[in-house]
Order: C-alpha cells, then structure tokens, then sequence
C-alpha cells in the first residue's frame, strides 16, 4: 500500500500576466476531478501536485505571497510553472519582487522562474498566442510565453493550452500527462505545441450541425436553425474537442448554445481569420486532397486571413 512518505511533490507555480483570470475561474469549476481532489489529492498514483504560488486563489498576499514565490525559485528543482494570461513588455513592475526586495517586471519574474522549470504550461489565448491583450493595437506589448521564451533563449519546453477560456479538462489532462509520462513528445503536440488529444481534430468535423452545412442550410440571423458559417462560424478552420467534451459539465457549448465558433483556441485570436461574427471567406474553408507520399486523402485547412472590415 501506498504511504504519504511514498508520494512525490510536484510544486506548480501559477503566474498571471495580462489576462482576465477567466481561465483561473474555469479551473476552479472542475468537475471531474474537483479542484479540491486535485489540491488535496494524488492527481496521478504516487505524485501529488502541490500549488505553491497562484495570486488569485491563495491565502497569502503581498510581499509574503511573494516571498513563497521566490523561495520555490531558489530551492526547487523540477516544478511546473503555468502563465495564465500574457507577457506585457511595456508594462514595467508588476512582476513583484526577489527576496532582497528589488523591483521585477513580469517579463524578469516570467523568464527566472521559466529557466527552472520543468516546462512551461501556457493556459489560455493570452498566455499561448496572444489573445485579446495582444489584439491591435496592443498598447501593453503583450507576448505569448513561446514568444518570449524564445526571444530570451530559454529552452525550457512549453506547451500551449489554447481557449478563452481554457477548458479545465485540457488544464487538468495536460498536467496529469506531465506527472505520468513526462513532457508530452512530439508527436503528442500539433504544430502550435497543442495537444492534440484535446486538440487534434476540427470542430467542423464533429458538430451537430455539420448535415445542415453539406444540404446548404445556413442560419441567416442569430437563433435560426442551419449551420451557423454564415454568421461567422469559425468551426470549419478551429481545431478543439469542445463539440465532443463540452463546458459547464457537459451542458452545453457554444454552437449548442446558438452561437458561433470564435476560434478562440487558433493562433491570432480575435485578429485574425475574420472578425468574430463576421464570415470567413470560402478559400479558408478545409479541403480533401491526396497527400503525394502516402496517396492518403486528408484535410488541408489554409493559413487563415487577417481580420477585414468588410465580409466576402
């Protein structure tokens, strides 16, 4: 039997940079597992996932919160550190303090903590591409984790958990992969470090309304029934399991709701691939073709276009 001497600690520090703190408050309604299970249980056998640092939802605040940080900093090895939220390069102080008390900027409190760590968990579309914070004309110079990893030569791995907000399922899964069978590889992540369990297949292809979209019945006005790519879905160029997995424990989602896709899980959220309720064009639209080496068909889904006032 398995003692609480045997279970390993695996400290996470959670950052917050520009974002809302919305993909925090969808972790916190977990269903399954509870946050609570996860905070005070083994998420995985053996490895027990201990929240060292998160500015929302712990107890301590100020220069003792901080404190905590930077103690997690200097004396462990191997912890998970999660950005919710982007890197704002123009907003400088307010990435708090080291333990002598000198002033931090996100962007140093981000890249230290990152060179320590076992890998970078980017949490949502501000942390992973930009999202809302980053749109245009980004008057706080807000960057993705990737970006300024890459920008400041830091090879510690990251692995991007797209959405606005994120699901907890993908936050939960993606932590629990780390715990059980270390960084995901390769194969395991899309182009844009995704994982593709979460995000390996498009919305198009699993929604309720895919048969109105190959009739040609299309909504015309929010409500109506049809396929709502008339209305702006982004389904058709959106890879996520949300048709699949859905939110608030399943209920519902947001073209179950009656609404369209944003695209809020795809690089250059809300700039680019058409305003939100705005059409995408039809040359963004996946196509079948025979890939030449293996003479397999698949789905090619184009680069999608910056955003236009005007639809086609």
């Amino acid at each position: 039997m398995m003692t609480e001497q045997d279970t390993q600690e695996i400290p996470v520090v959670w950052l917050q940079g520009t974002g809302c703190s919305g993909c925090s408050v969808s972790l916190l309604n977990a269903a399954a597992p509870r946050v609570a299970n996860v905070l005070l249980e083994a998420l995985v056998p053996g490895k027990h996932v201990q929240l060292r640092f998160h500015p929302t939802i712990m107890a301590a605040s100020g220069e003792l919160a901080l404190e905590i940080l930077y103690d997690t900093q200097q004396t462990e090895q191997g912890y998970v550190l999660v950005l919710e939220g982007g890197i704002p390069e123009k907003i400088p102080n307010i990435g708090g303090s080291t333990g002598a008390g000198e002033e931090l900027s996100i962007v140093d409190s981000f890249t230290q903590l990152a060179e320590q760590a076992l890998c970078v968990v980017a949490v949502g579309a501000c942390a992973t591409f930009g999202g809302i914070p980053a749109a245009a004309p980004n008057p706080s110079g807000s960057k993705p984790a990737s970006q300024v990893l890459a920008e400041h030569g830091i090879a510690t791995p990251c692995v991007n958990v797209p959405g606005c907000p994120a699901h907890p399922d993908w936050i939960i899964g993606t932590i629990a992969h780390v715990l059980m069978y270390g960084l995901p590889t390769a194969e395991e992540l899309d182009e844009h470090g995704r994982p593709r369990a979460f995000f390996g297949e498009l919305i198009h292809e699993n929604c309720p309304r895919r048969a109105d979209f190959d009739a040609g019945k299309f909504a015309s006005h929010h409500g109506e029934p049809g396929c709502l790519y008339e209305l702006g879905c982004k389904g058709p160029v959106t890879y996520s399991d949300c048709p699949l997995r859905q939110w608030n424990s399943g209920t519902s989602w947001p073209i179950g709701a009656g609404s369209p896709c944003l695209g809020c899980v795809e690089p250059g959220f809300p700039d680019v691939g058409r305003a939100l309720y705005q059409k995408i064009s039809n040359e963004q639209l996946p196509r079948i073709q025979r890939d030449e080496a293996t003479g397999q068909l698949q789905y090619v889904t184009p680069e999608p276009a910056p955003c236009s006032e005007s639809a086609d």
